[in-house]
């Protein structure tokens, strides 16, 4: 028998319901709307800075948050081979080239080696930090808070300001999490560096169908943000365009959703906190298997669960239990491949790429939607318990 246990989905109320309707009733279903203004704006609260601008997915604000800030045709960015490859096309739309870091043991970027590469490998020029391997020269730094783990951000920075580099965060897996110590207590993620965004896509903490945010403490650079999204018409009655834009704009219809779903972002965490303490607690008495842990100093979204499975210990590998718990409708992940090893960034600078290796080998997420229950938690440990040898 099936257990029918998914990875990550939505958590839809029929409260959305009325907003769809009045969309429907009035017309407002596409770029335009009451809606958008006011998800922007209670999402602008819920992280603490003035401004935010929706758009079509976060792939989108990716792509126009590395233009905003100066990536161009033959350009460097640094970002994590630990990520979903959206972190990583956008650079690739531009003309420019990702260069890879390895994860540390939280899966996101390793800052240390980070610093030596840019120790090591970079040389400043009147251009810029320049790569001493590939000629070019690097713009921007993205780091990733992979499944909502909060990357060290003041260590970030500081890089960033040594190297003078700008910084995009890819906050897509991280809309709730902040920091509880140091220089940034209390801030959110997304909201440190020059620029960040988030992902509402079905498998997130809260969904909109699809869409994104643009968040940056520079209002003038999101003025410039929604120019671009809304395909750079300088003239809307006669349609002038001085510049190339794109069709990026979150649409009303999809903020309906988003106004609804931010109201309950807090309860979605609890759930989500208080089914990781139900797994890591029975996980632990799993010989071989380790739930990894978040990060110190931080208030996580919890927004993924990450098994490790030591094989020796527990019998059977990674990808025999990723099979067997899929068989019998426990819906499981192993994390994304390298973006080092993707055939489009095979001839991209990638810097000792070790760690992470050992992660994509071993490693799989297990269910963490936020109506998940305790029964369906037990359930899946049980079967872990069951598979061990």
């Amino acid at each position: 028998m099936s257990l029918d246990i998914p990875l990550s989905v939505p958590n839809l109320s029929k409260d959305i319901l009325e907003n769809v309707e009045e969309c429907i009733e009035t017309g407002w279903v596409s770029t335009g709307g009451k809606f958008i203004i006011e998800f922007e704006e209670k999402t602008a609260q819920y992280v603490g800075v003035d401004e935010t601008v929706g758009v079509q997915s976060g792939t989108a604000g990716l792509h126009v948050g590395y233009r905003l800030l100066g990536v161009e045709a033959g350009d460097e960015v640094i970002v994590p081979t630990v990520t979903f490859i959206a972190t990583v096309n956008p650079i690739k739309y531009l003309g420019a080239h990702p260069v890879f870091i390895d994860c540390d043991d939280s899966l996101n970027m390793d800052l240390d080696k980070l610093e030596e590469f840019l120790e090591n490998n970079c040389e400043m020029t009147e251009k810029g930090l320049r790569n001493k391997e590939s000629g070019r020269i690097i713009k921007a730094l993205c780091v990733v808070h992979v499944f909502g783990n909060p990357i060290n951000m003041e260590k970030v920075m500081e890089i960033a300001k040594k190297y003078d580099l700008k910084v995009v965060e890819d906050a897509a897996e991280s809309l709730g999490s902040f920091y509880t110590e140091g220089k940034y207590e209390g801030e959110h993620t997304g909201t440190i560096g020059d620029l960040g965004v988030f992902s509402f896509n079905a498998n997130k903490i809260l969904t909109t169908g699809g869409g994104g945010m643009i968040i940056a403490n520079d209002n003038e650079l999101l003025e410039r943000a929604r120019f671009l999204l809304a395909q750079a018409k300088t003239d809307p009655l006669y349609y002038k365009h001085d510049k190339i834009g794109y069709n990026y704009r979150l649409t009303n219809i999809a903020a309906a959703f988003g106004t609804e779903q931010i109201d309950r972002i807090e309860n979605f965490i609890e759930t989500k906190k208080e089914n990781y303490n139900l797994y890591k607690q029975e996980i632990e008495s799993i010989e071989g298997l380790e739930l990894l842990d978040f990060n110190e100093g931080t208030r996580p979204n919890y927004w993924f669960y990450s098994v490790i499975v030591g094989e020796d210990k527990y019998g059977i590998d990674r990808d025999e239990l990723l099979a067997k718990l899929n068989k019998i409708g426990i819906q499981t992940r192993p994390l994304w491949g390298l973006m080092n090893d993707q055939k489009p960034f095979k001839d991209c600078v990638a810097y000792k790429i070790e760690k992470a290796r050992y992660y994509v080998n071993n490693l799989i997420n297990i269910p963490c939607s936020t109506n998940l229950t305790k029964k369906q938690v037990l359930e899946v440990v049980e079967k872990l318990k069951e598979f061990k040898r």
